[in-house]
């Protein structure tokens, strides 16, 4: 289980063997063998014997800001980058072998979004028809992806965020058609939202970077050196690069609860700028629903795992593949 602290004067302590939640309802003991990950909210707090005891366990140990997104985390120092990985995945970084990686991953998420936007299609004859045009520019555009030629990621780099961009308007326009009337949303927007579905949709993807990023670490890979992204200073561009192939996850969550109107007016407030952010409700509705998606158990590449340890897999994979990089 995920312990969650978004809520103001929560509190995580430690008695005897557990973890004590400590909330305005009362106090809950939770073992730490049962708990994978603790997210603390502005407001929350942790004592200092939970958090060794977090560490001691492995648990992951998240400082979360007010966009759902790692502000700052706990780990042991048993982790932390591994110098012949890091070293390989310098070389690998500046190599021609980093132009396919990267273009493997934007086609799978293609890929993936072809896949999702068929199995939420409408059964009206007019918008399938949309939605053939929409699927034949995707492919068309992951066609383009796959053709590129350079020696470096920087001769592809203005192609590649072209092309991206383009299938992406393309791809959230048909999941805005598909949306009820209070839902629907005219772009993508990001920080700060101007909708609720963008709303939830950058906070369910701000705890995927979290997960990706504690994945990656765990893996001795350093998060902070990217592949295609590269020109965030001091943010794990690592994380920005792998979250394509996940971001899927977070959208099929997010568009069945808007599908199902489980969002309404008490999960979510609207500033004076017309910007939109989740309370507490909201937080708490997509955070155990998007958990529970990533807690089943799939097969990918002939292995059942829960998709979260599937990204701890690939993290894995990633590794060996910079420490196997020939110098």
């Amino acid at each position: 289980m995920d312990i969650i602290l978004n809520t103001y004067g929560t509190s995580l302590q430690k008695e005897g063997e557990n973890f004590l939640v400590i909330h305005k309802d009362g106090k809950q003991k939770i073992h730490p063998e049962k708990v994978k990950s603790i997210s603390i909210s502005k407001g929350a707090k942790i004592s200092s014997d939970a958090a060794l005891m977090a560490i001691d366990n492995e648990i992951d140990v998240l400082f979360i800001n007010k966009t759902g997104k790692p502000a700052g985390r706990l780990w042991s120092v048993k982790y932390g980058s591994v110098s012949t990985i890091r070293r390989k995945q310098l070389d690998f970084t500046f190599s021609k072998e980093a132009i396919d990686w990267i273009k493997q991953i934007l086609e799978k998420k293609i890929d993936n979004q072809v896949a999702l936007l068929l199995t939420i299609a409408s059964d009206e004859e007019s918008e399938n028809k949309k939605l053939e045009q929409a699927i034949n520019k995707l492919n068309d555009y992951k066609t383009k992806i796959r053709s590129l030629k350079g020696e470096v990621i920087s001769d592809v780099g203005a192609s590649i965020r072209g092309w991206e961009g383009a299938s992406s308007r393309i791809y959230f326009e048909r999941i805005s058609a598909i949306l009820p009337d209070e839902y629907k949303f005219r772009i993508r927007s990001k920080h700060p939202a101007l909708d609720i579905f963008n709303c939830l949709l950058n906070y369910g993807y701000g705890v995927l970077y979290g997960k990706i990023e504690g994945a990656l670490i765990k893996a001795g890979i350093d998060p902070y050196v990217g592949v295609f992204h590269r020109d965030d200073y001091n943010r794990p561009v690592l994380v920005f690069d792998i979250i394509e192939l996940y971001r899927v996850w977070v959208d099929y969550v997010v568009i069945n609860l808007c599908t199902q109107k489980v969002i309404d007016e008490d999960c979510y407030s609207v500033k004076e700028d017309d910007s939109y952010w989740l309370e507490s409700m909201g937080k708490r509705i997509l955070i155990q629903s998007l958990n529970d998606y990533l807690g089943e158990i799939v097969n990918i590449g002939g292995t059942d795992r829960s998709r979260s340890e599937h990204i701890n897999l690939n993290a894995q994979k990633l590794a060996t593949k910079f420490t196997n990089f020939p110098s």
